[in-house]
């Protein structure tokens, strides 16, 4: 049976990767990319699918009630995958009200119009509203303690994370309320192809082949568990397929790592890329890579983020132990791949910089 998806935040990083990796994979479901294209959503991440058969871009905003209901009936959307939001916890704090409107006005926009599109007049076709959420509206761990868990108390600790707390309470509000069909998976941190400059991976990768330093917070201490954003995709389609509706499933990656060893790694793969490639002295020449030298003379230690917590870790063991998932990549394997696709893909990261 195909599918007809409606895939928010198409453009963006996560988004994308999953609206690559469901075209491979269910070639034959229509899928509609529906994103604003706002600094972080990039039309180029969804190069080769423009103009094929049984693919879509809507340009607009989740929060434009009349447009999301439009496209709903439009494309006779029976899947709707909600990646939009705003996610950097740094822009959250100097800029809050972004992440109210796009994280929660967004999310019930989106609600409100699934709601009429499905459940009008006391009808309800078969239909699936997946909410993908972050790991950060559990607030932070201690050292030894287990990983965060489905029942896990919310206690969110920055604007991002509060506003991603609110989202996922109104999706369940939805299902409760109204009888919306819906599933959420909170997710730990995600690395890979077509991420954004801006977050730890991509801006240290791009930095250390700019030759500019690489920022890593307080002591480099903070621990975070890091999931290659295929296997999220990978997660996510469980969920689809399998999951219960109105259960939430945490997808990680089992790959817990502090911010200083995930640099020094990466300083590590480059430097082995740089010595088995001679042409990449050429292409990036102010990388210190480039004359014999270590990616790690590039690090530097900046004031810590305010509020920033310390150590965020997934229990996968419901979506392992029920619907079969678990991750491919290694850190090791998948960071790998994530600075190979860098190095293949100036053409798509350097506009951005």
């Amino acid at each position: 049976m195909s599918r007809s998806l409606l895939v928010t935040g198409a453009a963006g990083f996560i988004g994308a990767n999953f609206v690559h990796y469901w075209r491979r994979q269910h070639p034959q479901d229509r899928i509609v990319a529906y994103d604003a294209l706002t600094y972080a959503g990039n039309r180029a991440s969804l190069a080769g699918l423009e103009g094929t058969e049984g693919f879509h871009f809507v340009h607009a905003d989740i929060c434009d009630y009349d447009q999301v209901l439009a496209t709903l009936a439009e494309f006779r959307v029976d899947t709707l995958v909600h990646f939009a939001a705003e996610s950097h916890v740094d822009r959250s704090i100097t800029g809050p009200d972004a992440f109210i409107e796009t994280n929660v006005v967004g999310t019930h926009t989106l609600l409100k119009a699934a709601r009429e599109h499905w459940l009008s007049g006391g009808s309800s076709s078969p239909h699936r509203f997946h909410h993908v959420s972050t790991d950060e509206v559990y607030g932070s761990l201690l050292p030894d303690a287990p990983g965060f868990h489905e029942a896990q108390k919310y206690e969110p600790n920055s604007p991002y994370s509060a506003s991603k707390a609110a989202s996922d309470h109104l999706v369940r509000a939805y299902l409760h309320t109204y009888g919306l069909q819906v599933t959420t998976s909170n997710c730990s941190n995600n690395y890979g192809p077509y991420h954004f400059p801006e977050k730890l991976i991509p801006l240290c990768l791009t930095n250390i082949l700019r030759g500019l330093p690489l920022p890593v917070y307080g002591d480099g201490s903070n621990i975070r568990d890091w999931l290659y954003v295929e296997d999220h995709c990978r997660g996510i389609e469980k969920v689809l397929l399998s999951g219960a509706v109105g259960e939430t499933y945490n997808i990680g990656g089992n790959n817990e790592w502090n911010n200083l060893d995930i640099v020094n790694l990466l300083c590590d793969q480059m430097d082995a890329r740089f010595k088995a490639d001679a042409e990449l002295a050429g292409r990036f020449p102010d990388s210190p890579c480039a004359s014999g030298g270590s990616a790690k003379a590039l690090i530097t230690f900046v004031e810590d983020r305010a509020g920033h917590d310390w150590r965020y870790a997934i229990d996968a063991s419901r979506i392992s132990t029920e619907l079969g998932y678990q991750p491919a990549e290694t850190f090791e394997t998948g960071l790998g791949k994530t600075l190979d696709w860098y190095l293949a893909n100036e053409d798509w990261w350097r506009p951005l910089l």
